[in-house]
């Protein structure tokens, strides 16, 4: 047990960005949905990755064959053959893909019980599930190159891909995690009572979007550092529509919130 508060503790120090990512996850999650949900949501979508990323390294399903390097099994915590990091990184780009889902979906000024529905319906599911993908398109080519960066070097695939070395396969395999994990979420969602110390509004669906992006322009920011340009053009190139779409809808907001303001001074 020791050795395992160690290593932990020796991941946090090894990979802090992961931990702060985790950690705006956790308080934007708690404030939308509430701690019980959260807790839930982390577990659900920590289990659902680890068995994906567990299977694919034994027999390719979903994300085709891939292996991780062993290198750094006596500095970070590992699960059998899979850095614990890295399966938690799904439990926080899981969430805000899906914060991003609904923020394109919500009707512009929508009530509380609206929310909460567009959170369960299966648009945000489906759409959860391309969006989780496309911000895989970005994270994985870059990641394959950690060697270039503080990342380091942590899994291989047996043959280079298509897209940038990365087999499409792997891409479709993000798709079906992410389209699981939401899919079992909304259903314990749907079984659970609303928390009434959550707030589930539109700003609090907001701070995942933001931090979507935060990890998209790090991951970004990464791939122009290491030199990958065509890489990095390829990924804004790819978000430029979604861009303008979470701008638009955006300034939609703040312009209804306004007219609501301005009508109740008048």
């Amino acid at each position: 047990m020791a050795d395992v508060i160690h290593l932990f503790i020796a991941t946090v120090i090894l990979r802090p960005y992961v931990f702060i990512f985790l950690a705006f996850y956790l308080t934007a999650a708690t404030v939308a949905i509430g701690w019980r949900r959260t807790a839930l949501f982390t577990v659900i979508a920590w289990v659902v990755a680890f068995s994906a990323e567990y299977s694919s390294t034994r027999n390719g399903i979903p994300f085709g064959f891939y292996s991780y390097i062993p290198d750094t099994k006596d500095r970070e915590l590992w699960i059998s053959n899979v850095p614990f990091m890295d399966s938690l990184s799904f439990t926080f780009l899981a969430y805000v893909s899906f914060t991003l889902a609904q923020w394109l979906r919500l009707p512009i000024g929508a009530s509380e019980r609206e929310v909460v529905a567009v959170r369960r319906s299966w648009p945000v599911l489906a759409l959860t599930a391309v969006l989780f993908m496309l911000i895989d398109v970005v994270i994985d080519p870059v990641a394959l190159r950690g060697d270039r960066w503080f990342l380091g070097k942590i899994y291989n695939y047996p043959e280079p891909g298509l897209y940038f070395g990365v087999p499409l396969t792997n891409f479709l395999g993000w798709a079906i995690v992410g389209f699981v994990t939401i899919a079992i979420f909304q259903q314990v969602d749907r079984a659970l009572p609303l928390d009434r110390r959550s707030r589930p509004g539109a700003r609090p669906i907001l701070w995942g979007t933001m931090l979507y992006y935060l990890i998209l322009v790090f991951n970004l920011a990464m791939t122009f550092v290491i030199g990958e340009a065509l890489l990095g053009m390829t990924g804004i190139l790819l978000y430029a529509p979604i861009t303008w779409m979470v701008l638009k809808r955006h300034w939609q907001w703040g312009a209804t919130h306004r007219y609501i303001s301005r009508g109740a001074v008048s």
